[in-house]
């Protein structure tokens, strides 16, 4: 009698743990020549609610910025900011001025496994080879995002990713 108690009650709290999810957001940036990409997805559970995702990169070891026109602080070669992926899910297009080092993106959600991505030129304002931005010079960037659960951040790290996790549903 008192096994079957148990296992009636394990057998009732168990949907009310599978239906506690997370969702987590992993942000990736690669470099790239003409253009340097951003990826941002939903790795969690859950969809993602209406959230403003900052990158902000004048926390970065090479004090990096965005060089999105052919005159401004950016060096040689630019890329304006350019959606690649995911638009349906940003609610609005963000302003980029040259030289500017975060981004505001605003979205309605992001779905379990859906992605948003766009590309941009990234320079970095102290290395020798400023047009290229290594894992290293990107390193403590940071990402924060707001929702309904308040402000999370994560910092890059030198694999150029960075993970907002722990995010309930």
């Amino acid at each position: 009698m008192f096994r079957l108690k148990h296992l009636a009650h394990a057998a009732l709290a168990l949907p009310l743990l599978v239906a506690a999810g997370h969702a987590e957001l992993s942000v990736r940036f690669i470099e790239g020549a003409p253009k340097d990409r951003f990826e941002i997805k939903n790795q969690g559970a859950c969809a993602l609610p209406a959230s403003t995702i900052t990158l902000d990169l004048s926390t970065s070891q090479g004090a990096l910025i965005f060089d999105v026109t052919d005159r401004g602080a950016g060096v040689e070669v630019f890329q304006p900011f350019e959606i690649v992926a995911g638009q349906g899910a940003f609610t609005s297009m963000p302003t980029i001025v040259d030289g500017q080092n975060t981004v505001d993106l605003t979205v309605s959600s992001l779905s379990p496994g859906a992605s948003i991505a766009f590309t941009i030129d990234v320079d970095d304002t102290l290395g020798a080879r400023e047009i290229t931005v290594t894992g290293s010079e990107i390193s403590g960037a940071m990402v924060r995002l707001v929702g309904d659960a308040g402000p999370q951040t994560a910092l890059f790290g030198s694999d150029a990713t960075a993970s907002v996790s722990g995010l309930s549903c």
